[in-house]
């Protein structure tokens, strides 16, 4: 599991899933599975996203 939280340069939209599935050692494409079925869901998870894009560093 990497310590760093940052956006990697093979990014799809915002680099913010794969970022997130580096870190936590998962697959991006679950977390990005993961993503969208929770968008499903009532709550802030696009705010968490735009939030996440604007405060991860780039690799």
């Amino acid at each position: 599991m990497s310590t760093a939280l940052v956006r990697p340069r093979n990014r799809v939209i915002a680099g913010v899933c794969s970022g997130l599935a580096a870190r936590f050692g998962l697959s991006p494409n679950t977390v990005r599975l993961v993503f969208v079925v929770s968008c499903l869901l009532p709550g802030p998870q696009f705010l968490v996203y735009l939030v996440l894009w604007a405060l991860m560093p780039s690799e």
